[in-house]
């Protein structure tokens, strides 16, 4: 079999395949990657481990912080004692949902769905009276970067008179 007819198949299941959870099988979140394949993820009942990607999801399927998966126990695991079976999206999560099977400790977990297509800071400010003021304004217009770091940049207006007002002093 080709890799491109591999996908293919890794791909109808991923996303078409509503599996639920029994006694092998059980919901995890993704907590973060450890590298290697390697995911560190919370059980309901606040029990953390390692779970491997299995090879056919490698490269193909991505998983990020957050995410909801099923995994298969491994028994004879040390450090790894799980590996991920199933990739939960949404359609499925309300499928499970729907079955009476998902965990209650998850559901204060899930991301709300907003029935707005753009998140309200991202609209240009609009001309009503009752807008914001111009101080609440720029903290709303203030867009953060979650991957680069946060730096502040401070007015030096008062530097320019202290320089002119110091003397340089010669040894």
């Amino acid at each position: 079999m080709s890799v491109a007819t591999k996908r293919k198949h890794v791909a109808k299941e991923v996303m078409e395949q509503f599996v639920l959870p029994d006694d092998d099988r059980q919901i995890v979140q993704v907590l973060e990657p450890k590298g290697n394949n390697l995911h560190e993820v919370l059980t309901s009942n606040g029990e953390r481990f390692l779970a491997s990607m299995p090879t056919k999801f490698r490269n193909f399927v991505w998983i990020k912080r957050g995410d909801f998966v099923m995994v298969e126990q491994i028994k004879e695991g040390m450090k790894v004692k799980g590996e991920i079976c199933n990739i939960l999206r949404k359609q499925q999560i309300e499928y499970i949902q729907q079955q009476g099977l998902w965990p209650a400790q998850f559901n204060s977990k899930l991301k709300p769905e907003s029935s707005e297509m753009i998140p309200q800071d991202m609209l240009p400010p609009s001309d009503d009276e009752s807008a914001p003021s111009d101080a609440e304004e720029d903290v709303s217009r203030t867009f953060c970067n979650p991957n680069r770091p946060h730096v502040q940049y401070y007015d030096d207006n008062d530097s320019e008179d202290s320089d002119e007002n110091e003397e340089i002093v010669e040894n």
